[in-house]
């Protein structure tokens, strides 16, 4: 056992291990019998691929670079592609990312465009597809700019041809719906193709304030008298479908917590959530198997994968190491394919036979990129926050086989601010925690008051109280690890992506609790974000985070950022995408304009080609890298082998 102090260890997880590790398999569908996903390609441009799993247990990523299966509907997107069997062959069609069309692909021969271009600001796009044989048409969501503004924006229900006649013909699109609601998700069809079951919601409301659960007759492939069957402006469902018997299943937070409802009555009443924030398109937690039994994915912070009968309520879960679910299922017979991972797991492809209870890996298998030892131990905590009110963690300390820290020393932690904020730290193992842990370096995942997986009361906690309660909740976790003496309160750091950018810059503009922060691709001001600067889902978010802003101004001022520059005075590494349409880099610029010959030493790192999420390989490289040298210039460490990140004055 060596002596060495923290953040020296050397570690064989580096930051090329991390960045090639990073995203998961998602949007699980069945093609005939097999499954078919989506993977990421961070080393390919950070693109994402389509995988076939075959009868016979191969894997093959189905279409090769530049090929990019990725939905930009509402931003962050929605499930991309779906698929039939045709004369005992694949039939897919896809949404490639670079122009958002959609394609028609048979394995053996090229894609070919189903959908037009527009030349309208953000053009035509396209999510949820489903493939009609019968009517020889794709169902889907339809995003359609009218102008070049963010919000010039009209969504409905679609049916496109798929024998190509839209690809150069607007007109040749079928809209199935008007565009009364700002929001829709794609049809669910009832068993006999009889009726649709979709989500619609309006602003100022977001998915998981309240949505509108619309059914509509069906005859001859139009729809007929759509009405509202659930949901409100203070009820959010979050999923819709059908049992095999044709009765409406839903996911409802009208008690307080997400459960299952089949036609209005309840079917597992718990303070668990079976449901989710809906921030993609297509996002399931539950999907009806043949027999009459729900696949579900549900509990509190953590989830599991689980098998309901409906009749009697009861629940049995799936046996496996996997502590957490992500919201992708499928179904097909009584087989249930999902998407698992576990603090010493990522992400994997799992399978469950309702009939026999067995699950097991069937694609994108975790294969340990090093010894597991080197993988942190979490550690799950409820720490006391203002008024006594619990905040939920994840707590990473330090840990590297054969190494430790002088007795007297305590370690520098980093706090770890979700984005959304309407959000959720999982429970799994990321090799972007590992990268600090395995070095010393502890980090704490914080899911403030806000986040979801503890019920609507918790969620609703950050209601005109953005900037506050977040801010307020990561500080209180940081100040009681340093109280019970298992972090350094001198070398304490905060950082976040997105909402969790704002919420690590709002601390340092805020507290004094940190020595630096790390903020990547934030919200730095409210007012600017408010009033145009970004996309049509979240333009009226503010409304609810912070305030009416035409009540409230003020509130938007004292609160963001970028007005109170001057308050910063520790050292702080920004990161930012050059691409980003969520949290535009106008953001930063202006923070750092306002930083300007105040002598605070800090970077900004801006990225060409890189969106909201940084996606290749080699800028998660530069990002983890300089993250860690910041700390190490701020905190006295000495970790081998890390350029050094230079700080400007």
């Amino acid at each position: 056992m060596q002596t060495s102090p923290y953040g020296s260890w050397p570690s064989p997880i580096d930051a090329a291990l991390a960045a090639a590790h990073d995203g998961h398999p998602e949007w699980l569908g069945f093609v005939g019998d097999e499954v078919w996903w989506t993977e990421p390609r961070p080393a390919e441009g950070g693109r994402r691929t389509l995988v076939r799993r075959r009868a016979d247990g191969a894997e093959e990523s189905v279409l090769p670079a530049p090929w990019n299966v990725r939905s930009r509907v509402i931003e962050y997107g929605g499930h991309p592609w779906a698929g039939a069997v045709v004369a005992g062959e694949p039939l897919v069609v896809f949404v490639h990312f670079a122009d958002q069309r959609l394609y028609r692909y048979e394995p053996g021969s090229e894609p070919r465009p189903l959908t037009p271009v527009s030349p309208v600001g953000g053009g035509l796009r396209w999510a949820e597809p489903q493939v009609r044989l019968d009517l020889g048409e794709v169902w889907c969501v339809l995003e359609e700019f009218t102008g070049d503004g963010p919000t010039d924006v009209r969504r409905a229900l679609a049916a496109v041809p798929l024998d190509g006649s839209a690809a150069q013909d607007r007109d040749a699109v079928r809209e199935l719906t008007d565009d009364r609601h700002r929001f829709v998700t794609g049809p669910r069809l009832s068993p006999d193709g009889s009726r649709a079951a979709w989500l619609a919601w309006d602003h100022p409301r977001m998915p998981w304030d309240g949505t509108e659960l619309i059914v509509a007759e069906v005859h001859e492939g139009t729809f007929r008298e759509p009405r509202t069957v659930a949901g409100g402006p203070e009820e959010s469902v979050a999923q819709a479908d059908w049992s095999p018997d044709g009765r409406l299943l839903y996911a409802s937070d009208r008690t307080g917590w997400w459960n299952l409802y089949r036609e209005g009555e309840q079917l597992c009443p718990r303070e668990e959530e079976f449901g989710g924030a809906l921030w993609k398109l297509g996002h399931r937690w539950f999907a009806p198997l043949d027999s009459g039994l729900i696949a579900v994915v549900h509990g509190t912070g953590s989830t599991a994968l689980g098998i309901l009968d409906p009749e009697t309520g009861e629940l049995v879960d799936a046996a496996g190491p996997w502590t957490e679910f992500a919201p992708t299922l499928a179904a097909h017979g009584e087989r249930v394919v999902a998407v698992g991972a576990s603090p010493r797991t990522a992400y994997e492809v799992v399978e469950l036979d309702a009939r026999t209870g067995r699950a097991r890996v069937i694609g994108a298998e975790h294969d340990d990129p090093v010894d597991p030892a080197y993988y942190p131990e979490p550690l799950i905590r409820t720490f006391t926050g203002p008024d006594g009110r619990d905040i939920h963690a994840h707590v990473y300390p330090p840990h590297r086989p054969g190494y430790l820290a002088p007795g007297d020393e305590l370690p520098p932690y980093v706090v770890w601010a979700h984005g959304g904020p309407t959000g959720h730290a999982p429970l799994v193992l990321d090799l972007s925690i590992a990268y600090f842990t395995s070095r010393g370096i502890g980090v704490a995942e914080v899911n403030y008051g806000g986040s979801t997986g503890y019920g609507r009361e918790y969620r609703n906690r950050l209601r005109e109280q953005w900037g506050v309660v977040d801010v307020e909740d990561c500080a209180a976790v940081a100040r009681a690890l340093a109280d019970e003496g298992t972090a350094d309160r001198d070398r304490l750091a905060i950082r976040g992506g997105s909402a969790g950018g704002w919420t690590a810059a709002a601390s340092l503009t805020t507290t004094d609790v940190y020595a630096c922060g790390t903020i990547v691709y934030p919200i730095l001001d409210l007012t600017g974000w408010g009033t145009g600067e970004t996309h049509d889902f979240e333009s009226q978010y503010l409304e609810s985070l912070v305030g009416p802003l035409a009540e409230v101004p003020g509130r938007y001022v004292e609160r963001s950022p970028v007005e109170h520059a001057d308050r910063v005075t520790a050292p702080f590494l920004l990161l930012q995408g050059l691409d980003d349409v969520i949290c535009p880099p106008a953001q930063c610029e202006r923070f750092l304009e306002r930083i300007a010959g105040r002598r605070v030493p800090h970077a900004y790192l801006a990225f060409e080609g890189e969106g909201h999420g940084f996606r290749r390989a080699d800028t998660m490289i530069r990002a983890l890298e300089a993250e860690l040298s910041l700390y190490a210039q701020v905190f006295g460490l000495n970790p081998p082998g890390v350029p050094t990140l230079e700080l400007t004055k």
